[in-house]
């Protein structure tokens, strides 16, 4: 997972790895963004959860558009905005993203399936993880989990004063 800058052309925006890190793992949600079984691109916006190395796991239905997209090309992106900011006397706006490029993979093993939705209830619901495991045990078989490995990473960001 190289975390690189390289390729931003404002470099004077650069999001450091720690903090690019600290996003990573905090992030409410992120864009999904797969290539389009008709051409183009789809993108949605979804819960995940980082496993802490290199991989972010999202779940949805066993079925639908970004399972068949993902079939079909599994090299897809995820960005995660933090926090924004708009300063509308400077017709500008302060912000902090990442964008990951990663490669996408469905029909896990059930056991990665469970730590999937383990990290998600881990991340999203702390306090009733209890009942969110029985949760998840109970709708298991309704649930499909999509493991994103990431295989490079950027962040940018604009602070205004």
């Amino acid at each position: 997972m190289e975390y690189s800058n390289t390729n931003i052309r404002r470099q004077d925006r650069l999001l450091d790895e720690a903090q690019a890190t600290e996003l990573l793992k905090k992030g409410e949600y992120g864009i999904f963004s797969v290539q389009a079984e008709e051409g183009g691109a789809y993108g949605i916006p979804i819960n995940y959860a980082w496993d802490g190395k290199q991989s972010i796991f999202l779940h949805c239905a066993p079925e639908g558009r970004k399972l068949r997209c993902i079939k079909n090309c599994n090299r897809v992106s995820f960005c995660i905005v933090g926090h924004t900011q708009v300063f509308s006397n400077k017709f500008s706006t302060a912000y902090e993203s990442i964008v990951l490029n990663c490669l996408a993979f469905t029909n896990l093993p059930e056991v990665e399936r469970m730590k999937g939705l383990e990290l998600l209830l881990d991340k999203y619901s702390p306090s009733d993880k209890e009942k969110g495991m029985q949760y998840a045990k109970n709708s298991f078989e309704r649930t499909e989990i999509i493991r994103l490995d990431i295989t490079g990473w950027s962040g940018k960001c604009k602070r205004i004063m």
